[in-house]
């Protein structure tokens, strides 16, 4: 089985959010950095080429490798904010907050925002710490 490709980087977190060429997603960006390291208690670490991950955690995959991932994260993508890891206690449909965020679609393990604006940050912060509750990762 091919391992996870997603891994944590060297790579700068100010300096990849400098240069998301957007000036919206730039600033909401630093927002959810600002927002999700003061409630996870971890530093921001780029995970590939364009997340922003908080916290650790190790699962074990189907063949029996242990792997790492973040708990949380997000990326500034163009169409919309990529927020991930807020559903894992939950069916990511089925998640109680949801109807209080605001608007939002659901992918496969993905929030999408088209507007951080747009939403509740209070219930984004307890989904947040749901997430990071539900984990076994430090918080």
């Amino acid at each position: 089985m091919a391992q996870n490709k997603t891994k944590p980087t060297d790579v700068s977190v100010d300096e990849f959010i400098a240069g998301v060429r957007d000036e919206r997603r730039r600033s909401e960006a630093v927002v959810l950095r600002e927002l999700m390291e003061r409630v996870s208690g971890q530093p921001a670490t780029m995970w590939g080429p364009t997340i922003i991950g908080f916290g650790t955690y190790c699962y074990q995959t189907r063949s029996g490798q242990t792997e790492e991932y973040f708990v949380v994260g997000f990326s500034p993508r163009t169409p919309a904010l990529s927020l991930y890891g807020l559903g894992n206690a939950y069916a990511p449909e089925e998640h109680p907050l949801l109807d209080s965020l605001g608007p939002h679609t659901m992918g496969k393990g993905c929030l999408y925002i088209k507007k951080l604006g747009a939403i509740d940050l209070g219930v984004l912060e307890a989904m947040i710490r749901i997430a990071l509750e539900g984990s076994s990762a430090p918080s």
